[in-house]
């Protein structure tokens, strides 16, 4: 049987962590909520519905999947899993569909999987215009540049452990999920998308609620893109 662990990066989401939670499909061996430094009801409501609850206290979306990885990292070997999945805690996405993200890893030997949410199956007003503009921009620019087939820069991915802790990711905010894409490309991961549905999440973003959010989160990407643009 393949192990899974999912890693959910949560900031002040106690509304929603544990129906993100609760919606996990049983195939997962477990579930890894790290609380940004939340001032909520947040990691109560999330080790009550049964996860394992870490504390990143540097504000930032890869610090807190950083903080996840360095757990798996300092588990013994034995319980390290094969397959890593990301998740956000909002409930934006449709965890019960992490068996179609995984899908490609267990059937098919991919190294990656992108959870793309689509126009037909997004929930009006999921994505707000700068987002869409900016996954647009993005995922066009890597095609350009690095002949991408990605559409998406979707935070609901998959990816086997052993090319993850081979990426060697580094970003601490904004730029967690171009790097990982990026890097797939470059080290010539294989990898494809699923589609997936998308709905309004519960609460307000942290990133593409705020006009600060925004604009860096769009330099993060940009910069990462160029960057590798220049490597050889």
């Amino acid at each position: 049987m393949t192990t899974i662990k999912v890693i959910i990066p949560a900031f002040n989401e106690e509304n929603s962590i544990a129906l993100v939670i609760n919606a996990i499909p049983s195939i997962v061996n477990e579930v890894i909520v790290v609380s940004n430094n939340s001032t909520d009801a947040t990691e109560r409501n999330a080790k009550r519905a049964g996860a394992t609850v870490l504390n990143e206290m540097h504000k930032g979306y890869g610090y807190a999947c950083l903080r996840g990885l360095d757990y798996i990292a300092n588990l013994d070997s034995s319980k390290q899993p094969e397959i890593v999945v990301f998740l956000d805690g909002d409930y934006s996405d449709y965890p019960e569909e992490l068996t179609k993200i995984v899908e490609p890893i267990i059937h098919h030997n991919t190294d990656f999987v992108i959870g793309a949410r689509v126009k037909q199956l997004r929930e009006k007003g999921a994505m707000t215009i700068p987002q869409i503009f900016g996954n647009w921009l993005a995922t066009t620019l890597m095609s350009l540049f690095f002949n991408s087939k990605f559409t998406d820069l979707g935070p609901f991915r998959a990816i086997k452990y052993k090319k993850l802790v081979q990426l060697g990711m580094q970003d601490k905010t904004y730029g967690w999920t171009i790097e990982m894409q990026l890097k797939a490309l470059r080290q010539r991961l294989t990898y494809t998308e699923v589609a997936v549905n998308y709905r309004n999440r519960i609460g307000v973003s942290k990133v593409s609620g705020t006009v600060k959010g925004a604009i860096f989160a769009g330099v993060k990407i940009l910069g990462w893109i160029f960057t590798y643009s220049v490597k050889k």
